[in-house]
């Protein structure tokens, strides 16, 4: 009985692997194991990244409306607290887009938290 070469199925699965790879340095898109090792690596850091930008994003958010609010002579926290207090229910996305892009809409916003 011949011996079984694994030929189609291992090369399926080498060469998926290898496209993943593609663009690395050096063996690290040609070479299989080398290949495999840094495209788990990869994939590692991209779900811990993808996790990560959610909190790099509402500290970004945070410090704009933060900074915006103090030019309205307020702090960040005094602001939050009086949206809480008037019902306002802005998230802190939509806030800091008003802060950057509308900044007399967010001194508005910033009135109505006063009242």
């Amino acid at each position: 009985m011949p011996r079984v070469r694994r030929g189609f199925k291992a090369r399926r699965r080498r060469n998926r692997v290898l496209k993943h790879a593609r663009g690395y340095y050096g063996a690290r898109s040609r070479q299989f194991s080398i290949a495999l090792e840094q495209v788990h690596n990869a994939w590692d850091d991209a779900y811990k990244h993808r996790k990560a930008k959610k909190r790099d994003f509402r500290r970004l958010w945070i410090a704009r409306i933060g900074a915006a609010a103090r030019e309205c002579g307020t702090s960040y926290s005094k602001l939050i607290s009086g949206l809480k207090g008037a019902g306002i229910e802005l998230d802190r996305k939509v806030l800091a887009d008003i802060a950057v892009f509308d900044p007399g809409g967010f001194k508005a916003v910033v009135d109505a938290t006063k009242q």
